[in-house]
């Protein structure tokens, strides 16, 4: 029976490519299933062979601990280089985007005090 091995939910298309190639590399059978019309899935990376699964997580496990490495590693690069994403930075580029995400949360948490303020009343 096949087993799910990448949610490809929010997977960067490198990432997923990574994988792909690592199975192939590894011999290890798999198929794609594509996301849904509707957003209900969002399609995901499947093994085929239950005896390839350990192996197969195994792979994964090892592919993430280097990606996380390499990740952190490229963040404390751009920090010290000062390019780093701030929040500044964010404000700076897109205030329209800033403003009306401070808006709606400020919104949204007046709806949730909304009933405490109507009961005190």
């Amino acid at each position: 029976m096949s087993k799910l091995l990448l949610n490809l939910r929010n997977v960067p298309d490198d990432e997923a490519d990574d994988v792909r190639a690592m199975l192939d590399a590894h011999g290890i059978a798999f198929y794609e299933t594509t996301p849904s019309m509707w957003g209900i899935s969002a399609g995901g990376i499947w093994v085929t062979e239950d005896a390839a699964i350990g192996e197969a997580k195994r792979l994964m496990a090892d592919y993430q601990g280097q990606r996380q490495t390499r990740a952190r590693a490229e963040y404390a690069a751009a920090k010290r280089a000062g390019t780093a994403e701030t929040f500044w930075m964010v404000l700076r580029a897109e205030p329209a985007r800033v403003v009306l995400t401070v808006l709606a949360i400020l919104f949204l948490l007046g709806l949730v005090a909304l009933p405490v303020i109507l009961l005190r009343g």
